[in-house]
């Protein structure tokens, strides 16, 4: 664990007799951004609800980094209608110091809905406050279950950025789960496909050619997957080809090939 925030080895938890995740095996550094994707049911939020320690598991192992500090982002914001809150009195409820609040606020976007109520937000601005309630914490790791949902297609990319920036500010890793498959693919450093099992993982441009994902997926859903940026200075095509920041017509390798679980039945 020196080395790493987050191991999971053979991780799997049952709901009474269904399996839900099966032997997953995942490590997260700090600089990490990994993205699990998957259909709906493939126990994706199960597997994060695991890493925070809210969800039991039924064999293998979770291991933290010592002194972890996790800020998490949920799916949704869920508060009782009739409750007035405002976005300053919810950041309180952190914890933290009017001040980091206001900083975290300001580094997010949001520092001028300070005395809005948290009812009266978009979808955008919500995620940014969740976000922003993470951040106060100055996490290690980042973890975000569907960061977007909500978000116009504007600002998924610019929420994206936003993650990518905040990753390299705070050195931390980043978990995050998806659907926004283009966008994912564009943010993230590796992908894993979860359904139950790991069927793949890899580097975004890898994956789409791996089986199993295009099993998932769908085929034109991973042709249409043509071309990825992420922590390289380059892009590729479909092909693996650089197209940018190399010559176009020297494919270039990283080792990172899709590691693939088949034993699954």
């Amino acid at each position: 664990m020196a080395d790493s925030l987050v191991s999971l080895d053979n991780l799997t938890i049952r709901f009474d007799e269904r399996l839900v995740v099966d032997r997953v095996n995942l490590k997260v550094h700090r600089g990490d951004i990994v993205t699990i994707i998957g259909p709906n049911g493939a126990g994706k939020t199960t597997l994060i609800k695991a890493i925070l320690g809210i969800q039991k598991v039924s064999s293998g192992q979770v291991s933290l980094k010592k002194d972890l500090v996790i800020g998490y982002v949920p799916q949704h914001l869920t508060l009782e209608s009739t409750l007035p809150l405002s976005v300053k009195r919810f950041m309180l409820l952190s914890g933290k110091s009017l001040a980091e609040c206001e900083s975290a606020l300001t580094r997010t976007g949001v520092s001028h809905l300070l005395h809005a109520s948290v009812h009266h937000l978009s979808g955008g601005e919500k995620q940014r406050l969740l976000l922003a309630r993470a951040l106060a914490r100055k996490p290690d790791l980042l973890v975000l279950d569907e960061p977007a949902q909500g978000v116009d297609i504007n600002g998924q990319a610019s929420l994206y950025n936003l993650i990518r920036q905040l990753r390299d500010e705070l050195h931390c890793g980043v978990i995050m789960i998806s659907h926004d498959l283009h966008l994912v693919m564009a943010a993230t450093d590796k992908v894993i496909c979860l359904n139950q099992h790991v069927c793949c993982s890899g580097y975004p441009e890898d994956i789409s050619h791996d089986p199993a994902f295009i099993e998932t997926f769908g085929r034109p859903v991973a042709e249409s997957l043509a071309v990825y940026h992420h922590h390289h200075n380059h892009s590729h095509n479909l092909h693996g080809d650089v197209i940018n920041g190399g010559a176009p017509d020297a494919p270039t390798s990283h080792g990172g090939h899709p590691e693939c679980d088949h034993a699954h039945h």
